[in-house]
């Protein structure tokens, strides 16, 4: 791991190369993650995962004592994987549905150890692929698919930028990226911006963007800060993000979010709730994954 490097793609990359080898049925089956994360890499989580259970659980701490396999399950399934896992599929469903409707360029914010492009090489020639996200993390990642032996195809641009603090037309432009239709993806990252910061992103990005232009992102409602959650996942995951330093900032209603997209020029045309997330991602399973209690997912459009 690079000094510096987000912990949170690490970890996210973890809980993805997880799913993909040990769950079943498959949410979002990532079987690219597995070839960014080293061996000792994935180790080294696990062995935090395991060391954190009771700050997690204390039940299940001493109910799986010597069943460590079993608290790694628990710890993955319960607070680690469910958004991670769910908003991707949501995210690659309603992108591969705008390919079909014209998407030429696909521009993921905050990529971190994303393999989108990996996994869908016969796209090669009809979508140019864009990612965005802080340089030192752009540096490693590079580094991760040279050492995997992965090559790193045409329609693959990396777009190296702060894209939250401050946003570059001109790195954009850079890197080949034109002004038409065009899908944008901003996963896990609203929580931790304010809403005037939010606000100013989405603005800079649809600004010069076509009508059909599209985003997909997740948000926390308004209960984020007042909610527990299963075995209180919810509360935990608030308090982990202020303990590692990037506290989370934001939470709205939905009022506020429609009220917010329409002050830039778009429209909601598809809003899921929790309980909507659970019926369509989770139902019916026999293991420990279910929808977060706050979260929703968001498809948005510039009309």
């Amino acid at each position: 791991m690079e000094k510096n490097e987000s912990v949170t793609s690490l970890v996210s990359a973890f809980g993805r190369l997880y799913h993909s080898q040990f769950d079943t049925p498959k949410i979002f089956d990532d079987f690219i993650a597995k070839e960014l994360l080293t061996e000792n890499e994935f180790s080294n989580i696990k062995k935090n995962m395991l060391q954190g259970i009771q700050f997690f659980n204390k039940e299940i701490a001493e109910r799986f004592k010597h069943h460590p396999d079993e608290i790694l399950k628990w710890i993955t399934q319960v607070q680690l994987s469910p958004t991670p896992l769910a908003r991707a599929a949501y995210c690659e469903s309603v992108l591969l549905n705008e390919i079909e409707l014209g998407v030429k360029q696909y521009v993921i914010l905050g990529a971190g150890l994303d393999t989108f492009s990996f996994r869908y090489p016969e796209l090669t020639s009809s979508l140019n692929i864009f990612e965005v996200d802080h340089p030192i993390t752009q540096k490693s990642k590079k580094k991760r698919i040279a050492d995997a032996q992965l090559e790193i195809l045409n329609n693959l641009h990396f777009v190296p930028m702060d894209f939250t603090k401050e946003f570059s037309n001109a790195a954009f432009a850079k890197a080949g990226f034109k002004q038409e239709k065009t899908f944008f993806s901003l996963l896990g990252v609203t929580y931790y911006l304010t809403k005037s910061e939010i606000k100013v992103m989405i603005k800079n990005l649809f600004d010069q963007m076509p009508l059909g232009s599209s985003i997909v992102f997740d948000y926390a409602d308004e209960n984020l800060f007042h909610e527990s959650g299963l075995s209180n996942r919810v509360k935990n995951t608030v308090a982990m993000a202020a303990v590692g330093g990037e506290p989370m900032k934001s939470c709205f209603s939905y009022d506020e979010m429609e009220s917010l997209l329409e002050d830039v020029g778009l429209l909601i045309y598809e809003h899921l709730t929790p309980l909507e997330i659970d019926d369509r991602y989770f139902r019916n399973r026999e293991d420990y994954l279910s929808a977060f209690e706050t979260i929703h997912y968001i498809h948005a459009v510039k009309k």
